[in-house]
C-alpha cells in the first residue's frame, strides 16, 4: 500500500507539483526535476553538499524530507544559470580557480549568493563562519574566500 502524497512547490521559480513518499528526503526530489547540484554525500547533515534553500533557509537536502516543500518555495544552485549565463558567484569561482574536484562546488555557490544577500560585504570571518556548514575535502578554502570577496566585489 502506498502512502505516496501530492505535494505543490515553487521550484526555481516554477510552480509545480509531483508525488512523493514519506520518507523520500529533498535530494531525492530534486532528482525527479532532473537536478542533481544538491548531492548527497555525508547524509548526516554535516558537508553541505546537499545544500538547498527553502523559504529563504538554507537546509541540508539530505535531512529535509521532500514533503516539508510542500506550499514552499525552493531554491537550488541550478537556479543561478537559468539564461544559460553564469552569476557574478560562479564566474568567481571559475576565476580564481575555487573548486577542484567539483563535488562540493553546489553548495558553496549557493551558500555564497545566500551570504552576499545577508551580507554584501562580508569579513574573511563573515565568510568562514557563514560557509563553514560546508567541506571540501579538496582543501580550496583560500581559493573559495578569495572567489567570494570578488563576488562581492563585482556585486557592488
Amino acid at each position: 500500500m502506498s502512502v505516496a502524497r501530492t505535494i505543490h512547490f515553487t521550484l526555481n521559480g516554477r510552480k509545480v507539483s509531483t508525488e512523493i513518499e514519506p520518507h523520500h528526503n529533498l535530494v531525492e526530489l530534486l532528482q525527479r526535476f532532473d537536478l542533481f547540484g544538491a548531492r548527497e554525500s555525508c547524509g548526516q547533515g554535516l558537508c553541505g553538499c546537499c545544500t538547498a534553500v527553502v523559504d529563504g533557509q538554507p537546509v541540508s537536502g539530505c535531512l529535509y524530507f521532500a514533503v516539508m516543500v510542500d506550499g514552499k518555495s525552493v531554491t537550488t544552485v541550478e537556479a543561478f544559470d537559468a539564461d544559460g549565463a553564469l552569476s557574478k558567484v560562479q564566474q568567481a569561482f571559475i576565476d580564481h580557480g575555487a573548486f577542484q574536484c567539483g563535488f562540493c562546488t553546489p553548495g558553496f555557490v549557493l551558500m555564497t549568493h545566500q551570504l552576499l544577500q545577508d551580507k554584501p560585504n562580508p569579513s574573511d570571518d563573515d565568510i568562514r563562519d557563514y560557509l563553514s556548514g560546508n567541506l571540501c575535502r579538496c582543501a580550496a578554502y583560500p581559493e573559495i574566500i578569495a572567489a567570494v570577496k570578488a563576488a562581492a566585489r563585482a556585486g557592488r
